[in-house]
């Protein structure tokens, strides 16, 4: 299995909305990624709850993908590259892991 971990730090303010309201956004977009894109096994998206700290990021995804041809097949989707149309725009940065899990 593949497990893909995705999470980004939003900008404060973008796309006309603030950072918390494009959290909640991305967060739907993410979730409905599994309904549209049949090789993501599973999806978990997480909103950052301690946002006192400035070293945190804001957004987490965690996919799990049955082989690496379901992944590459995943980030060719068009649901995809939709989802990642409106996350250029609202982050400042991004950090990934792709690692295989032994189930």
């Amino acid at each position: 299995m593949i497990r893909h971990i995705v999470m980004w730090k939003l900008k404060d303010e973008a796309a006309g909305a603030s950072k918390e309201k494009n959290a909640e956004k991305l967060k739907l977009i993410l979730e409905g990624l599994k309904t549209s894109i049949e090789e993501i096994k599973n999806v978990e998206v997480g909103i950052q709850i301690n946002g006192d700290d400035d070293e945190a990021l804001d957004v987490v995804l965690i996919c799990d993908f049955e082989n690496d041809l379901d992944f590459k097949m995943y980030t060719r989707n068009p649901a995809h590259k939709k989802a990642k149309k409106f996350i250029d725009t609202v982050i400042d940065e991004r950090f990934f892991v792709d690692y295989r899990v032994d189930i």
